[in-house]
């Protein structure tokens, strides 16, 4: 396993890591397009439309407001002092990007890679709210997460900031380490993703009782699937930059960083085929692809600090426990997750994570991570869903009842993904 406190400080090629960051939206037109898919028919427009704008204003915002908070490589932030330590919490950087033309290639590239980083995030809730979450609900969202709960988590991670320093501060391993977003982009997407589940509520006839569960099944298993390819080829990009920005890897050991990220991927889409082959007597389609997409979110943690056996061992894990987990939070705690992102990539990513500590050569390495893990859940999933709770007294997430009888795409845009097609009636609107 690499350990990059004992690591120099490369020089990033910076050719070769823009070019990786101009392959990683590949992973975000996939997940799109598999939250499309596993929505109704009657959504797929809306879904994808909001996707565009979500990530549209992810993007305006973190430019204008986040990224300063965010802060740069340099470390430099807000900061207290307590019990003898600097307690870095905050960014210090210019609004509005004014000093991204003059600053260091690999402060450009930073800021590039958390650009993308907020795009993706922002779309990991919106599947879930498929089918009932409305656009300008959404695009609020969009407007929190981006202006505030990325760029903090970012800076901890990233930017200088208190997690990050957990090894020089208390002497626990290198500190947090998050080399492609697991944190910033998966956990934080499948925290965001809860509170959405939890404030719109289930899709109407989801539950229909107390204890039983509606299957209301994705509308296009191909757009699922060809998603699902998609994505990979934006991983392994996003993880080869990753891991070239803040893991310190020299470009020569970048092969070994793909190869575990395909690895992951491989088990857990291995294991997720053999557990529904077992469970239901065939595999089912969409939770071989979410069983892909957890060992794929599972890398993003650990694919540039693991070893090849490693890999395998922590896909194989996510791949068995997300079919099980998706089928948990459905039937017990009536959660209803039509992309399963909660499980994909809040479960996954928090397991990708804590398998950094498990792995670890170096002492203390799992303190901080678990310390990390923590404050995900202890710290930014409250402020997560206080703060879409009071978004939706504002702006409500949930369409009112007759549009989502009728279709988001009816009622948000007027027409359907699929107007030459007879669109069948739900059973539960009858």
């Amino acid at each position: 396993m690499n350990q990059p406190a004992a690591m120099p400080f490369y020089e990033i090629p910076f050719a070769l890591t823009l070019g990786f960051l101009l392959l990683a939206p590949m992973a975000i037109a996939g997940v799109a397009l598999i939250n499309a898919g596993l929505g109704r028919s009657r959504s797929a427009a809306q879904s994808l439309l909001g996707s565009l704008l979500m990530m549209s204003v992810a993007v305006i915002v973190f430019a204008l407001v986040g990224s300063a908070l965010a802060g740069d490589i340099t470390g430099s932030g807000h900061s207290f002092h307590l019990a003898g330590k600097t307690w870095n919490w905050a960014g210090t950087s210019s609004f509005l990007l004014r000093d991204f033309a003059t600053s260091a290639g690999r402060n450009q590239l930073a800021v590039l890679f958390e650009v993308l980083s907020v795009s993706f995030a922002v779309l990991i809730p919106w599947g879930s709210g498929a089918d009932r979450w409305r656009i300008a609900g959404g695009i609020a969202a969009s407007f929190v997460l981006a202006a505030l709960l990325f760029p903090l988590l970012a800076h901890w991670t990233w930017g200088g900031g208190w997690l990050s320093q957990l090894g020089k501060n208390f002497g626990l391993g290198a500190g947090f380490l998050d080399g492609g977003g697991a944190a910033g982009i998966h956990a934080l997407g499948g925290l965001a993703a809860l509170s959405v589940v939890w404030i719109a509520g289930p899709r109407k006839g989801k539950f229909p009782r107390e204890g039983l569960s509606t299957a209301i099944p994705g509308h296009h298993a191909v757009y699922v699937l060809f998603g699902s390819l998609l994505a990979l080829v934006g991983w392994q990009a996003w993880n080869l930059a990753g891991a070239l920005l803040w893991l310190n890897v020299p470009p020569s050991a970048l092969v070994p960083v793909a190869l575990n990220t395909l690895l992951s991927a491989a088990a857990a889409l291995s294991a997720t085929f053999i557990v529904t082959r077992i469970r239901f007597g065939k595999p089912d389609a969409s939770l071989c692809a979410n069983g892909w997409l957890a060992g794929l979110v599972t890398s993003s943690a650990c694919a540039g600090l693991v070893t090849p056996a490693q890999a395998l061992f922590t896909g194989l894990v996510a791949g068995i426990g997300t079919p099980l987990l998706v089928e948990l939070f459905e039937l017990a705690l009536s959660i209803d997750d039509p992309s399963g992102a909660i499980t994909v990539h809040g479960v996954a990513g928090l397991w990708g994570l804590a398998a950094v500590g498990i792995f670890a050569p170096q002492s203390g390495q799992g303190i901080a991570q678990l310390i990390g893990i923590s404050t995900l859940l202890g710290l930014i999933f409250p402020l997560i869903y206080l703060l879409f709770w009071l978004l939706n007294s504002v702006v409500p997430f949930r369409v009112v009842p007759d549009g989502e009888r009728l279709g988001m795409d009816l009622h948000e845009l007027g027409g359907g993904a699929y107007p030459e097609f007879v669109v069948h009636r739900d059973e539960s609107y009858r």
